[in-house]
């Protein structure tokens, strides 16, 4: 792994737009903007709801007109006056996923979505755009935002107690992750603020995290549930929480996912951050994580480590899954598109992914090797674990990803993005997450 590190390329931005100085258009504030996401399998609409201001900036200074990863959406802040582009950021949504299912072929729905910018020291238009499976523009919007707009409401500290569990540097320095408690009562904090502990020791005991944990600091929101626990729907259980998150989102049982994230980021207005983690006081199995918007996870389940880590790579550094059941309503990876994220490809435009590091003769799609299957090694079978895991370092072209097992190629035959029950991410997961953070940090 750690050859891995020395070796990574630097980023490569996607932007093209001529780079600027921060204080030439930003104050040291943040503008969050709340939109409402809104319509079915065939058609949606994107409205803006409300902006606020904020005390400080935690992202990025640098490269502001650049962007690193497509996603599946796009938030651009021009200047006014002469259209240039001074701010980009990218993401993805919940409501673009559940666009995918069969009952978004039978109603329409609204989701709601909050992002942050830099607060501007002159009037800037805004564009958020929405892209389809094939990455084309499904959905726009601009709009204008004046910063003496006496409507841009002012929010700051709410009273939510938060403490630092690892600090390297300045806001300005660190990618800022925050970690908010949903399902814990005032009673329960002491405990919240040991599972925040052990979450950040799970993201940071892994590579290539480890190697880079002086580039990240760490906040603890401690809000306070009414209820204690998660909400199950299944099971008729429904909880006064934080985050309104719970169990059984799109009719899954595993997915953990809050849909309110207005409320989420109501919790966090008074807190500098970057990436949110909402940890749920649960022992059941489950989480969720969306590139750019949100990480969830359970508290207690025996896997919670390798679960959180696995929704972080999602959310963070916008890995997509690994593993294929092709149970899936719609096809997200059609054959005539590479997908954006970069551990998957179709084979469109696969120079633009992992090809410098496949070994010379490797045959595309490469065979899958004999190895031992997880399923039936024992806990005390070293040998076979230590084998299991060296798999994931072998770097191909396997058929099957992103849920699909014809058409979508991975990386590795096995990887933290496919299955928990191996340690490592395979060479370009990590690679894409390293460069996902000098992107971020390097100055």
């Amino acid at each position: 792994m750690k050859r891995l590190l020395l070796t990574a390329i630097a980023a490569i931005a996607i932007g093209s737009a001529e780079a600027q100085k921060f204080d030439d258009y930003f104050e040291n504030k943040t503008l969050r903007l709340d939109y409402i996401f809104a319509g079915d399998s065939a058609s949606q609409a994107i409205y803006f709801e409300q902006a606020f201001s904020m005390p400080q900036w935690a992202g990025r200074k640098d490269r502001l007109s650049e962007k690193f990863l497509n996603g599946n959406g796009q938030i651009t802040v021009r200047d006014h006056k002469n259209g240039n582009i001074i701010y980009i950021n990218t993401f993805s949504t919940l409501f673009q996923e559940w666009q995918t299912t069969e009952e978004a072929t039978q109603v329409r729905k609204a989701f709601e979505t909050s992002y942050i910018v830099p607060f501007p020291k002159q009037p800037v238009d805004v564009t958020v755009t929405l892209t389809d499976v094939h990455n084309k523009v499904s959905s726009e919007l601009t709009h204008t935002i004046d910063p003496t707009d006496i409507l841009i409401r002012p929010i700051g500290e709410n009273g939510i107690p938060f403490k630092y569990i690892m600090k390297n540097g300045g806001i300005d320095q660190c990618v800022d992750i925050a970690i908010v408690a949903e399902g814990y009562t005032e009673t329960d904090m002491d405990k919240f603020y040991k599972d925040a502990q052990r979450a950040a020791d799970a993201i940071f005991g892994h590579e290539p995290f480890k190697s880079m944990q002086n580039r990240f600091n760490v906040v603890a929101v401690a809000s306070p549930s009414q209820d204690g626990g998660p909400c199950v729907p299944r099971e008729g259980k429904w909880k006064r929480s934080a985050t309104n998150s719970h169990y059984d989102t799109f009719y899954s049982d595993r997915y953990l996912m809050t849909s309110d994230i207005h409320k989420v980021y109501d919790i966090l207005s008074g807190v500098p951050f970057e990436h949110i983690i909402v940890l749920v006081n649960s022992s059941t199995y489950g989480g969720g994580g969306i590139y750019n918007q949100i990480t969830l996870s359970t508290s207690d389940h025996s896997t919670f480590k390798q679960v959180l880590v696995h929704e972080f790579g999602h959310a963070y550094g916008g890995l997509g899954d690994e593993y294929y059941y092709d149970d899936q309503y719609s096809t997200m990876y059609p054959a005539d598109t590479e997908p954006w994220e970069p551990n998957l490809t179709t084979l469109v435009d696969f120079e633009s992914k992992w090809a410098d590091l496949v070994p010379k003769k490797t045959p595309i799609p490469t065979p899958p090797a004999k190895i031992p299957n997880f399923k039936t090694l024992k806990p005390d079978d070293k040998k076979g674990w230590k084998a299991l895991n060296e798999a994931t370092q072998v770097v191909g072209v396997f058929e099957g990803g992103g849920y699909q097992t014809k058409g979508v190629y991975r990386p590795a035959q096995e990887c933290r993005m496919k299955i928990n029950e191996v340690e490592h991410f395979c060479p370009v997961c990590s690679r894409a997450i390293v460069r996902i953070t000098d992107f971020y940090t390097a100055h």
